[in-house]
């Protein structure tokens, strides 16, 4: 239950990979009719991620991951070589793809002077307000860039209206879409016609890792992270890896038909089954963020008392993989910084947890989780209050 992590592959997704390690196993830049098939298998794939995308197969490129397409899109708008005086607006509670290559940018910025950045805040649900954005545009803002979908609560950013805000006040959009891929609609020639950039991993939806996507509307110009050949229309240089490609079409073709099929709603339902019950069962448990709306599969519970690292633990002693929500960092577990953002005060940071379902969780495995997480839970508490006896009868 830590889907927001890794899925695995799907059957089919090996399936399709297979050929393409020591069968088919051609350059896709060579001629001769094994690159050629390769190129075809690639083309294939680029297909089958324009559909899910609802855009063109040519806006479609192929990269390593949700890290390397976000840098790239944020690095490919604002090099940090630029001649003119720019500024990003991002928020305080995207992933690290984009934060640090954020904070990177103003770090090199502050030295020549040519790039601001501004960190704009989330209210307490999780979610970024449109006047916000608003109020935080410049003149000279180039590119806004907001998450999609947040990765620890699930909850879905007003993405919609935040394009047109950024597009009329003359900046470019990028979303950051790894965890709203596959789980949530996106239609980049409907609704969603405003956003310039848009960033997708595949490991995030049953394709391998190493495999991902950054959407880029037509016509948009971006300075390249590397240099080398002419891949991907001379937007990411180097040689296609042509069966991770091969996976991540596979599962955006399984990834549309789910969503057109009641999937998300078999999904919601075995998320909200799960987190009612544990609220209703567990005294001092709570949903961070559930107040909104949310990706389908994702719930964010803080269990009062308890250190969610020592519940991971716990936890994953009796096989049931969740995630804590932090990072450990110089030794020390620092809070989540989507939590933090949200205002929730550091001890019950410290107690929250993220349960990230996939289309593969049953019954059953949710069954197992409400066994096996409630009794966790009391017997971590009770082991807390055991030792603040001990320290208070020491001192």
């Amino acid at each position: 239950m830590d889907s927001n992590a890794t899925t695995p592959l799907l059957p089919e997704v090996m399936e399709a990979m297979q050929p393409f390690w020591m069968e088919q196993y051609g350059n896709a830049s060579s001629a001769h009719r094994q690159g050629q098939q390769a190129r075809g298998a690639v083309e294939r794939a680029r297909m089958a991620v324009a559909t899910l995308l609802g855009c063109k197969a040519a806006e479609v490129v192929f990269t390593s991951g949700g890290t390397e397409s976000d840098n790239l899109a944020l690095f490919g708008v604002l090099p940090p070589d630029s001649p003119e005086k720019i500024h990003l607006i991002t928020t305080t509670i995207e992933h690290h793809a984009v934060l640090h290559a954020a904070e990177a940018l103003a770090a090199r910025g502050a030295v020549n002077g040519n790039i601001e950045v501004t960190f704009i805040p989330c209210n307490a649900q999780g979610v970024v307000e449109p006047a916000v954005l608003q109020a935080a545009l410049r003149p000279n803002t180039k590119l806004v860039s907001v998450m999609f979908a947040n990765n620890e609560t699930g909850a879905v950013q007003p993405v919609v209206e935040l394009a047109r805000i950024a597009h009329a006040g003359g900046a470019l959009f990028h979303s950051d879409a790894v965890q709203a891929a596959a789980k949530l609609p996106i239609d980049l020639t409907g609704e969603l016609h405003e956003v310039d950039l848009l960033s997708l991993s595949g490991h995030k939806m049953h394709a391998p890792q190493g495999v991902g996507v950054l959407f880029v509307c037509q016509g948009l110009k971006l300075a390249p992270l590397f240099h080398g050949g002419s891949h991907e229309r001379q937007r990411r240089a180097g040689t296609e890896n042509v069966p991770g490609i091969v996976g991540l079409g596979k599962a955006a073709e399984l990834g549309a038909a789910w969503l057109a099929g009641d999937g998300v709603a078999k999904l919601a339902a075995l998320r909200d089954r799960m987190e009612q019950t544990l609220v209703a069962g567990i005294a001092g448990c709570g949903i961070n963020g559930g107040g909104v709306a949310r990706t389908c599969n994702t719930t964010n519970l803080y269990f009062d008392g308890v250190d969610a690292e020592a519940l991971l633990i716990s936890l994953d002693l009796q096989g049931l993989a969740i995630s804590a929500g932090s990072a450990c960092q110089s030794g020390a577990a620092e809070p989540s910084h989507v939590l933090t953002a949200m205002g929730l005060p550091l001890a019950r940071a410290r107690a929250s947890v993220r349960i990230s379902l996939s289309k593969l969780t049953t019954d059953e495995d949710v069954d197992y989780a409400l066994e096996v997480i409630p009794a966790a839970v009391a017997r971590l508490r009770k082991m807390g209050a055991a030792r603040g006896a001990v320290s208070i009868a020491a001192v």
